[in-house]
C-alpha cells in the first residue's frame, strides 16, 4: 500500500520548516508521496490544527504534531 503523508503548516513557524525537512528526507528514503498544506488557507483546518502545527497526517489521518516522530513515522510507513 502507498502511503500520502501532509505536514499542515503556517506561515512563519520555524517548527513547520524543520519538520518539513524531515518528513521530506524520510519519504525520499521510503519512496513516500508528501507535500504541505496550510492550515491558514482553510477556516476548518484552521479550527483543527492551527494551535498545533506542524502537525502530520498519514493517509489523512492526524499521526503526531510539533515534531516529528522519526522512528514510529518510518514504522507506520513501511509496515502497511
Amino acid at each position: 500500500m502507498s502511503h500520502q503523508v501532509t505536514v499542515m503548516t503556517r506561515q512563519g513557524c520555524s517548527a513547520c520548516v524543520t519538520a518539513e525537512q524531515d518528513v521530506e528526507r524520510i519519504c525520499a528514503e521510503l519512496g513516500v508521496e508528501w507535500g504541505v498544506a496550510d492550515v491558514d488557507s482553510d477556516p476548518e483546518w484552521r479550527a483543527e490544527y492551527g494551535d498545533r502545527v506542524p502537525v502530520i497526517l498519514v493517509d489523512g489521518d492526524e499521526h503526531g504534531y510539533w515534531k516529528v516522530e522519526e522512528d514510529r513515522l518510518r514504522r507506520v510507513l513501511r509496515d502497511s
